[in-house]
């Protein structure tokens, strides 16, 4: 992969945005990422945001919501091929808008079909890609200019931070020589901007066209997982247990009700075979930004509160005083869980009767 020159660099403007849709409904990931766009965008000399929206007959409900959810303009690529996510012709589609119509910043989201386009993606058009970030900014890079060498430090660059060696580290990459700058961002991270109700986006219709050739999958059967558990992402109030609390989750069920709240966990939990993986908060499970968020039993390890810090409120209960948890926690309980939980739920649910 050679270095683009500066003249090829600037014919690459806007940022944007992969909108993930699967059943004509546009996942979450999608208008997180258009809501990012537009504060990266400001940033950008006169740079647009544009979503680019894969599928087969698509409804216009969905540039409609993109729109109003900071889509100056929406590129939709509309074909039979594109009913279903299948890795080459979605890589195919994707790489023919970018080099058609070449984006400075090229944003995909870190699900799993995200994760599986985006790395295709940018080996198609000869780019870097950061995955699983945490953090965009707008910068300067190198962020400090070397001495002697202040002429070559780069400004208006992507910079893009994520988790490295396990979470033990944080890394800011850039990618100051080829365009686009490509990241994959986690789900959950970014926060969605209030939707501007009956926002217009320009429309775009473009169709690189699509023939079958080896790469292509043949999709047997389609299995769709149906689950009453709740999204814990959605969740105003988490209640969310260790390897502390133990396999009988009881307590903390009964604390969540009381309060309104969803049961959650950490990563120890479900390796050990007590929750299921939906329920997992943390690096390696999902990212959350609830109202009020209970760490019970719950060490707080920094993979965990990688997934959990930007919680409004953080009430921790743990019998350990040295914790890490108590470190991010707005308020900490330092005791017997068993005792202290069952305590806390009578107090709640007598407040809500005295109502």
């Amino acid at each position: 992969m050679g270095a683009m020159t500066k003249e090829q660099i600037a014919q690459y403007k806007d940022v944007y945005v992969f909108a993930q849709q699967v059943d004509n409904e546009l996942s979450g990931i999608a208008l997180e990422l258009t809501s990012e766009a537009t504060r990266l965008a400001a940033e950008l000399d006169d740079a647009k945001v544009v979503a680019v929206l894969l599928g087969s007959d698509l409804g216009s409900d969905l540039t409609d919501q993109l729109a109003e959810y900071g889509a100056d303009r929406v590129i939709v690529v509309d074909d039979p091929m594109l009913k279903d996510y299948m890795t080459e012709p979605y890589t195919h589609a994707l790489a023919s808008v970018i080099n058609e119509f070449k984006p400075e910043i090229m944003l995909v989201g870190a699900t799993a079909i995200g994760r599986d386009l985006g790395p295709c993606v940018s080996a198609r058009v000869a780019t870097g890609l950061t995955a699983d970030c945490t953090l965009l900014e707008i910068g300067d890079f190198p962020l400090k200019a070397i001495p002697g060498k202040e002429a070559e430090q780069k400004h208006k660059q992507l910079l893009m931070t994520r988790p490295a060696f396990g979470g033990n580290t944080i890394a800011t990459i850039a990618c100051p020589d080829n365009r686009p700058q490509m990241a994959t961002v986690r789900p959950g991270v970014m926060q969605k901007i209030e939707p501007k109700k009956g926002a217009q986006a320009d429309i775009i219709k473009f169709n690189p066209g699509f023939e079958k050739n080896a790469k292509y999958v043949e999709i047997q059967e389609i299995v769709k997982n149906v689950s009453d558990v709740v999204d814990i992402m959605d969740a105003k109030i988490l209640v969310s247990g260790g390897r502390g609390v133990g396999e009988d989750f009881t307590l903390l069920e009964e604390l969540a009700e009381a309060i309104g709240g969803t049961v959650s966990c950490s990563r120890a939990v479900v390796d050990s075979g007590w929750k299921p993986k939906d329920l997992q908060v943390g690096q390696t499970g999902k990212t959350v930004r609830p109202n009020v968020y209970f760490a019970i039993g719950i060490s707080g390890a920094i993979q965990h509160v990688a997934g959990m810090e930007e919680s409004d409120i953080i009430i921790a209960i743990n019998k350990d005083e040295d914790a890490p948890i108590f470190d991010v926690a707005d308020y900490g309980i330092v005791g017997d869980l068993n005792k202290i939980v069952p305590q806390l739920t009578e107090q709640i649910k007598a407040a809500v009767a005295n109502k």
